[in-house]
């Protein structure tokens, strides 16, 4: 009884490390979310029955229900196009073609960098699937293992056009 106990959280705590690739915000959102609902109910039904082994339904619980809820989060994630590769990837809006942005504004006021590393990110219109709006020009710090920086955009893929938010790569 111990060794399955035993295999059985091994398979569960390497299969909640391991990540999804290939994934994104939704099947990540779902599989700890699934996970804890199904170790709760695997802990109830486990104590109730099985003679009294909360552990182990606890255990069998929280693999069942994260696999359940990453799968049903990476249906969503897919659908809407948020899906992260080994790089951080960005999110966008798929749109049958791309509306014209307003002109540019001005007024962006370059200051002093903050720091040293610190890099000015032009400001620019961003699309939030209803409508641009304007978003000022300010310094930011790369983050780690990055080091170049992505301006918003619009791409075509499969189709549809997508708005690309900005992101370091």
């Amino acid at each position: 009884m111990k060794t399955k106990l035993f295999l059985v959280s091994g398979v569960a705590v390497a299969t909640l490390l391991s990540g999804c690739v290939g994934s994104g915000p939704r099947t990540e959102q779902g599989a700890v979310t699934g996970g804890t609902l199904g170790a709760i109910a695997g802990a109830v039904i486990g104590h109730n029955s099985r003679g009294g082994d909360t552990l182990g339904g606890a255990i069998i619980g929280g693999v069942a229900g994260a696999m359940a809820g990453g799968a049903l989060g990476n249906s969503v994630d897919h659908r809407e196009g948020t899906i992260y590769g080994s790089q951080p990837q960005p999110r966008y809006r798929t749109m049958p073609e791309p509306p014209a942005p307003p002109p540019p504004q001005g007024g962006d006021v370059m200051t002093a960098p903050p720091a040293p590393n610190a890099i000015w990110v032009p400001g620019y219109w961003s699309w939030d699937g209803r409508g641009y709006s304007w978003l000022k020009g300010r310094w930011e710090i790369p983050p780690p293992a990055t080091s170049t920086y992505v301006a918003a955009h619009w791409e075509q893929r499969g189709g549809a056009y997508v708005f690309v938010q900005p992101y370091w790569q």
